[in-house]
């Protein structure tokens, strides 16, 4: 699970009580609650959407017009792994309770730089197939009027506007889906049911195999580095030739030929230079920026010093060889069983390309 840069909020667990029910409408009625709807507190009402930079798949939403509905608010970033593997959960409730009382909106909050970029979030949304509304975040305005300081995040609204749960991280999708269920069935929609979806992701979209997965998010920037191995210290956002060491240790990373390493990202500044990485993971990604839109990178992936062969991931053929020509995450390895430390080379023939984080699974 990311965090934002420097925030180092802590999750606080949702403390359940019961509440008791409320009196609403005329003459005082008792407003019929269901049972575990009446388990949630609340926390607090949902903030405003003002700041957004922009909507895609939808007119500009605010409260007043969500009210009567239940509300379930997904910050995410698209190249963020944790995020991605959320995303089939999230897009099949959108789907299944669309015509039941529930809207779903995603927020999308950078991280890099290139992903301030509007049009590159629309081709992400286009390509990863969501319908949802999305507002855009740019400069972080709704990301700070929730207090959010998590991709994914999720807050969960009931059809009054207020919070009533929120889950941060991947995981816990049953329980998240029984809490819409209940939201729905407290604001009066009948035949919610308690059946639960059935997903599988695909590509990236999988579960990590947490069993096999011993490596952490590897940033390459100066700001969030570790690990770097290259003998000599890192020369920040300047040029420098940098080697490789005759073994790197497990979850150790090198560069090897001419690059510029700056805060988020490291940028190569002549073709052939490489970046080197011993992991212990079924998947291996690299978030990578072409140098300008329109130009496209070449690269060849090693394991072990080979192709990969049947260990080659959803952007790489089997020979190791692939083509980077958009701003994202990149899977290059999803290698099958028995998992082992392994050490992953990538040699880019072109130069230019900026190259972010690596991220496992």
């Amino acid at each position: 699970m990311r965090t934002k840069p420097l925030l180092l909020a802590a999750v606080l667990a949702i403390a359940l009580g019961a509440l008791i029910h409320t009196l609403s409408g005329a003459g005082g009625m008792a407003r019929h609650t269901s049972p575990a709807a009446a388990r949630l507190p609340g926390e607090g009402d949902l903030p405003p959407f003002g700041g957004a930079t922009g909507w895609l798949n939808s007119p500009p939403l605010d409260a007043a017009a969500l009210r009567g509905k239940v509300v379930v608010v997904e910050f995410w970033t698209y190249t963020c792994i944790n995020w991605l593997r959320t995303l089939p959960y999230v897009r099949a409730w959108a789907a299944k309770y669309r015509d039941q009382g529930l809207v779903v909106i995603g927020v999308h909050a950078p991280e890099f730089e290139f992903e301030k970029d509007s049009g590159n979030v629309r081709q992400a949304v286009g390509e990863i197939g969501i319908d949802y509304p999305v507002a855009i975040d740019s400069d972080h305005a709704v990301w700070r009027a929730f207090d959010n300081h998590y991709w994914p995040a999720l807050y969960f609204v009931d059809a009054r506007g207020r919070i009533r749960h929120h889950q941060f991280g991947e995981g816990e999708y049953g329980r998240s889906e029984r809490i819409i269920q209940a939201l729905l069935a407290e604001a009066g929609h009948q035949g919610i049911g308690r059946e639960l979806v059935s997903v599988e992701g695909r590509g990236a979209e999988a579960a990590a195999d947490e069993r096999s997965l011993r490596s952490p998010e590897t940033y390459v920037g100066y700001e969030r580095a570790l690990n770097f191995a290259s003998p000599g210290d890192a020369v920040a956002d300047g040029p420098h030739v940098y080697s490789v060491p005759a073994r790197l240790m497990l979850n150790h990373w090198a560069l090897l030929g001419d690059w510029t390493m700056g805060g988020q990202a490291t940028r190569l500044n002549r073709a052939g230079g490489r970046i080197a990485y011993r992991f212990h993971a079924r998947d291996l990604h690299l978030v990578m920026s072409p140098p300008a839109p329109g130009k496209s990178v070449r690269f060849r992936v090693l394991i072990d010093g080979r192709a990969p062969g049947a260990a080659h991931g959803i952007d790489v053929d089997a020979q190791g060889n692939g083509m980077m020509a958009e701003p994202r995450m990149y899977q290059l390895i999803r290698q099958p069983k028995p998992i082992a430390d392994r050490l992953f080379e990538i040699e880019f023939l072109d130069p230019g390309v900026a190259a972010y984080v690596f991220t496992f699974g």
